[in-house]
């Protein structure tokens, strides 16, 4: 008798168990509630601190349709539709700035209520491709051929490349250079000089 009630007692564990398990788990995925990704929180490990002395007083962003081909070698050259192709819509960001770290103390020169400073030359700082908006249109390996996986990654360097000698074209050095005296000059006037005067080093 007295093992039939533990048996009973442990039968009815068991079910409440069960029923605790399915209304807590199964039923929540059958009705979408534990659906969706699931996000661990990672610990986050700085591994390298640089000091930036680099002032940034410009920023390009500029688009360009960058096309790079990839013609067949040997017989498989005269057999048409066997060119690869990359076309890509590259949404660029150049940079342009001055380097705070050529600028010694001889370079700066206090004569009364006036101050003379010799800049460094205005320069391209940073230029590279914001992938959120840069597009792969077209990507054919060709007829016969094997897809060319290193052409989209040379697409890139060029389209980087031709956006950064376009914005030099444009004058965004001699912009940053020009950028970088107006910040410096109200900087030095907020600190009491009355008069900037920059020249070249």
């Amino acid at each position: 008798m007295v093992k039939q009630r533990l048996s009973l007692v442990a039968l009815l564990v068991a079910i409440g168990f069960g029923l605790g398990l399915v209304c807590s788990v199964v039923l929540p995925r059958w009705a979408g509630l534990g659906a969706g990704p699931r996000v661990y929180n990672t610990t986050a490990i700085l591994k390298q601190v640089e000091t930036l002395s680099e002032l940034v007083t410009v920023k390009y962003v500029m688009e360009k349709v960058e096309i790079l081909e990839d013609p067949p070698q040997g017989l498989v050259a005269f057999v048409p539709g066997t060119t690869g192709r990359v076309i890509l819509v590259a949404h660029g960001v150049v940079k342009a700035g001055v380097d705070l770290t050529q600028l010694k103390a001889p370079d700066i020169e206090v004569i009364g209520k006036k101050v003379v400073v010799r800049l460094p030359a205005a320069r391209i700082t940073d230029a590279y491709l914001d992938d959120k908006q840069t597009q792969v249109v077209e990507h054919t390996s060709g007829l016969l051929r094997t897809l060319n996986k290193d052409l989209e990654q040379t697409t890139r360097q060029n389209a980087i490349d031709d956006i950064r000698r376009a914005a030099r074209s444009n004058g965004i050095v001699k912009d940053a250079e020009d950028r970088a005296r107006e910040q410096l000059s109200r900087l030095l006037q907020n600190l009491g000089f009355t008069a900037v005067e920059f020249r070249a080093q």
